[in-house]
């Protein structure tokens, strides 16, 4: 394990370089009127204010290069443009935005929202469940680091292994173990507190009180785990016949200031690993897209969602995609 440890601290050595001269600061409007005169594939705008960017850091909590197993899917005709909110309009998870608070749990999130929409898929919509994100960020132990980051792959692999219980938004007392981590503020004009470093949760294994069902009968099992090959064909194929995926990218500054359209890379250090969900794909303005819900709130980016350039590995966008099967 320490292979993976080294390559966290690399990211981590790398992430505190900063070229100055050549960038516009992050998170300041210089940076935002630099993206938008450079009449690129996407909107910059203000998502984050009064954050120091050590704290936006935090919240990218990927360590890359999990176990790889490659899963091939046999070739089919897929069409130019897929939304998985459109596909499968009977599973409301697919349509939600979560939020990671003030936590590098990003890993947890990614794996949680895309294995909720898969249980869902795979019923056709007869069991809808929040898959809780607290359950496997504070009891996973080979998941890595919790709030301080974590291995994708590894969230997969604990839901195939030990399950993972049902649990919603934090204060929404929906499922067994529900998120503990408040929203906080780190957008423009908002109204949640100050956003602060966190601690990992305790792992606790018990249900919240009044949940019906014990921990251990509460819990939902993956039947296999795997990483899907970079290749986008195999992507699109995983995402069109399954459903949602987790994947991880690379973070620079630009990133947290992103509207709309279709971002890619064009200012700004790097600041870390960040995993999310992807659920579809398309083409605006010529420009082929994932489309990818984030974990940052509702009021991030476009409604919480983001497009990312397709077919040319943007930021590492194609490296690192897991999903895996629910057992029936």
């Amino acid at each position: 394990d320490w292979m993976r440890s080294l390559v966290l601290l690399c990211a981590v050595v790398t992430a505190h370089v900063t070229w100055a001269s050549r960038h516009p600061a992050p998170l300041s409007s210089e940076m935002i009127n630099y993206i938008n005169k450079a009449n690129t594939t996407w909107t910059a705008g203000h998502n984050f204010q009064n954050v120091d960017i050590s704290y936006v850091r935090s919240l990218c909590g990927t360590m890359m290069k999990g176990r790889r197993l490659i899963h091939n899917v046999e070739g089919i005709k897929l069409p130019d443009s897929f939304d998985a909110r459109q596909q499968w309009p009977n599973c409301p998870t697919i349509q939600q935005i979560r939020d990671q608070g003030s936590c590098g749990s990003c890993w947890a999130f990614g794996a949680v929202e895309a294995i909720s929409d898969r249980i869902c898929i795979q019923t056709e919509g007869h069991t809808s469940v929040e898959i809780s994100a607290e359950d496997v960020l504070t009891c996973c132990e080979d998941c890595g680091m919790g709030c301080f980051g974590g291995y994708p792959a590894e969230a997969w692999n604990y839901w195939v292994n030990t399950g993972l219980v049902t649990g919603g938004l934090y204060g929404s007392k929906v499922g067994c173990r529900p998120y503990t981590i408040a929203p906080c503020e780190h957008h423009v004009n908002g109204t949640r507190p100050p956003c602060h470093s966190q601690e990992t949760p305790r792992c606790v294994q018990q249900c919240i009180d009044g949940y019906e069902l014990s921990y251990p009968k509460d819990k939902h099992f993956g039947r296999r785990s795997y990483s899907v090959s970079s290749d986008q064909q195999q992507i699109m194929t995983e995402l069109y016949k399954y459903g949602p995926v987790e994947a991880a990218f690379t973070v620079y500054a630009d990133f947290l200031q992103y509207k709309s359209g279709v971002y890619q890379h064009l200012t700004g250090e790097m600041l870390g690993g960040h995993a999310i969900k992807v659920l579809g794909w398309g083409t605006e303005g010529g420009t082929p897209y994932w489309l990818v819900a984030n974990s940052w709130n509702t009021d991030w980016g476009d409604k919480g969602f983001f497009k990312i350039k397709r077919g040319s590995d943007e930021c590492g966008i194609e490296s690192e995609v897991v999903a895996g099967t629910p057992h029936n």
